[in-house]
């Protein structure tokens, strides 16, 4: 199963020589992100290592897939459901280059992310934001997720969809759930 979702940008599975990019992502990351989620001292992950993790990358239900903008083909970023810390529900990611922020990307690839889950099935998805990062908290604000305290957010799809509407995941229908 390979995952593609059409918007004004495009998102798909992550490319073995984009892992440079997923790199960049790291290495511009607020100093209050943990550290497993950031370069360390002796620089790791490196560019060699995203491309193992790109190449090693199973096509699930979850994932995280690149943002590309369809006009100059260039990838600003990820965004995709990730396994959270509610088994079932898993969680919204997010994350651009500094270069596209404030451009309304995350929010138009988090709604589509958003149709994909709920065509997948998932009742719930949720999504963690920093009480810091200010940019991230209002993408979930304008979906409608609700917060439910300690920077997280639910969002509930309705009721589970019928197995046509969950074989017309690659389309997008319009921001936010319908």
């Amino acid at each position: 199963m390979t995952v593609e979702l059409d918007t004004d940008r495009l998102l798909r599975p992550w490319r073995v020589v984009e892992a440079h990019i997923q790199r960049e992502l790291w290495t511009e990351r607020d100093p209050r992100v943990p550290p497993h989620r950031r370069i360390d001292p002796e620089g790791h992950p490196t560019v060699a290592e995203f491309e193992q993790r790109i190449h090693a990358s199973l096509p699930s239900s979850t994932g995280l897939l690149a943002v590309e903008r369809k006009t100059t083909g260039d990838v600003i970023g990820h965004c995709g459901l990730v396994d959270g810390e509610r088994a079932a529900e898993p969680e919204l990611a997010y994350e651009l280059l500094r270069r596209a922020w404030g451009q309304g990307y995350a929010t138009e690839a988090s709604a589509a992310v958003l149709d994909w889950a709920r065509s997948s099935g998932y009742r719930r998805v949720w999504v963690t934001v920093w009480d810091w990062n200010t940019a991230s908290r209002r993408v979930p604000a304008k979906l409608g997720f609700t917060e439910t305290g300690a920077g997280t957010w639910t969002r509930s799809t309705g009721p589970p969809c019928s197995p046509r509407e969950r074989s017309e995941v690659s389309r997008w229908r319009g921001p936010g759930w319908r």
